[in-house]
């Protein structure tokens, strides 16, 4: 137990120290905390990038996902890699027009690109509303993470703010360039760990990966393949579909791609993504393997499959190597996502009631908003208990509706006026935030339609209000103006 402690505190305590030398001599005004000076190369790019694919929600989630549904898993390999191939195309032109108009943050691309602040306030809203569930997934699998990797020695509470405050310090010295840093070490950790458990647990326990798959068929009939229902295949096809639109959307991934040295970097990426993406099987492998082994795990107990089974089979020197790689996919992500929204809060809604703030005064303003931003992340963690998958599709269902409306500005002409961006964005998140807080679904809001309708993903009634507004309004607000103009 000592040995696994003394990994996961050294795992946090190089984090903190990464962190803080990652300003290295540089004075940390916007275009540096912000944006890592517009100059990051593809190495940093890409890991930066990598940080949606190796979070807590693959270390935990999605092993957690595989030990307790089975086939419907798939969708986050999946979701992903269609993510990419859209990247190839949608990137290069989004960091042209950031790099042009010296943009800072996910909001400014929608201001300047609709000449209207009040649209940049919507998109800063809405990004806040989603990244309060994604930095709270991050710290709810940290406090998991090294309450299972130490043995129950550290309360996981008291594991979460000790967490919380080490991002909040080397975010607030480094920024951008902090989270690069970080995530070097994150992903030679997490391929390593990774790699090993899903190759050695099946061939441990069950004699090889192939084996595995017959006896858990043997025991669990159907397990293996998508449901006939719920999450069934037009569930997953559609989620895929969901998902993919909205990777892109989250605003510390859009704001991220504003580092690059230049536009080739991002299509460098996108081939190469896809391939890295297939490490997530061995995750995968690791939920499958725990399936047996360590069964009876339910809800969101489901998220400690992985640790289950880790300290069923290894001594605690492994366990702690594991726990320390877990600690890295929690801190880096959440460094990414309290940066992000302390600017959101910083430039695009307190500073509209300040216009005349120069660039320092509003880094300044968003470095003391990160522990503000850590705050409200560490509340909700400590007093919620959904499982991680949840709260990131919660998350999902809100930036995917930026998605139309970023495709429409990217077009050689674009007919979206900023009123209908406005109201497609307001209709989308509207019904979203109704459908997730009365758990409704397709299938419950019409109940006589085929199953393959009833279990596609609810998101889609969002995604096609929002589609739908966007289009009414914005017909209606061109004829107006082209009546004014007559």
């Amino acid at each position: 137990m000592i040995a696994a402690l003394a990994l996961i505190a050294l795992a946090a305590l190089a984090a903190l120290a990464l962190g803080v030398l990652a300003r290295a001599g540089r004075e940390m005004g916007i275009e540096q905390w912000a944006v890592g000076g517009r100059g990051f190369g593809w190495i940093f790019v890409f890991l930066l990038l990598a940080g949606e694919i190796y979070t807590t929600f693959t270390f935990l989630g999605a092993s957690g996902f595989s030990y307790g549904l089975g086939a419907p898993v798939y969708y986050i390999l999946a979701y992903g890699s269609l993510a990419y191939v859209i990247a190839y195309f949608l990137l290069p032109p989004i960091w042209t027009y950031a790099r042009t108009h010296g943009l800072h943050s996910q909001p400014d691309f929608f201001v300047r690109k609709y000449d209207s602040q009040a649209l940049g306030a919507l998109v800063a809203l809405v990004d806040l509303i989603a990244l309060i569930p994604y930095l709270v997934l991050q710290l709810t699998g940290l406090g998991i993470i090294v309450a299972a990797a130490g043995y129950g020695a550290v309360p996981k509470d008291l594991a979460i703010v000790i967490g919380a405050a080490i991002v909040t310090a080397y975010v607030m010295v480094s920024g951008v360039r902090g989270s690069a840093w970080t995530s070097v070490v994150k992903d030679v950790l997490i391929l390593a760990v990774v790699l090993f458990l899903g190759l050695y647990l099946p061939f441990h326990l069950y004699g090889g990966i192939g084996p595995m798959f017959e006896k858990i068929a043997a025991a669990k009939p159907g397990f293996l393949i998508f449901h006939p229902s719920g999450q069934s295949v037009s569930w997953f096809v559609s989620t895929v579909l969901l998902t993919a639109l909205g990777f892109f959307m989250w605003p510390h991934s859009f704001a991220a791609c504003y580092t690059a040295r230049d536009a080739r970097v991002f299509r460098r990426n996108a081939i190469v993504l896809p391939i890295y993406q297939l490490i997530l099987l061995f995750v995968f492998f690791v939920g499958f393997a725990a399936v047996l082994a360590v069964p009876g795990l339910k809800g969101a107990a489901t998220n400690l499959a992985l640790f289950k089974l880790a300290t069923k089979e290894f001594p605690p020197a492994v366990v702690g190597l594991i726990g320390a790689a877990g600690v890295f996919t929690a801190l880096v992500p959440g460094s990414l996502i309290s940066m992000t929204a302390a600017m959101l809060l910083a430039k695009n809604l307190i500073g509209l009631a300040r216009p005349a703030a120069t660039n320092d005064q509003t880094v300044a303003l968003a470095k003391w908003l990160v522990p503000v931003v850590m705050l409200v992340g560490l509340y909700f963690t400590i007093t919620g208990n959904a499982t991680i998958v949840t709260m990131l599709l919660v998350g999902y269902s809100f930036v995917t509706q930026l998605f139309p409306v970023v495709v429409a500005s990217l077009m050689p002409r674009n007919l979206t006026t900023a009123a209908g961006a406005f109201a497609g964005i307001l209709a989308g998140v509207v019904v979203a935030t109704i459908l997730t807080f009365t758990h409704a679904t397709i299938g419950t809001l019409l109940p006589g339609v085929p199953e393959v309708i009833r279990d596609l993903n609810v998101g889609i009634i969002a995604l096609a209000a929002n589609v739908i507004v966007l289009i009414a309004v914005s017909a209606l607000t061109r004829s107006s103006r082209a009546r004014a103009a007559a």
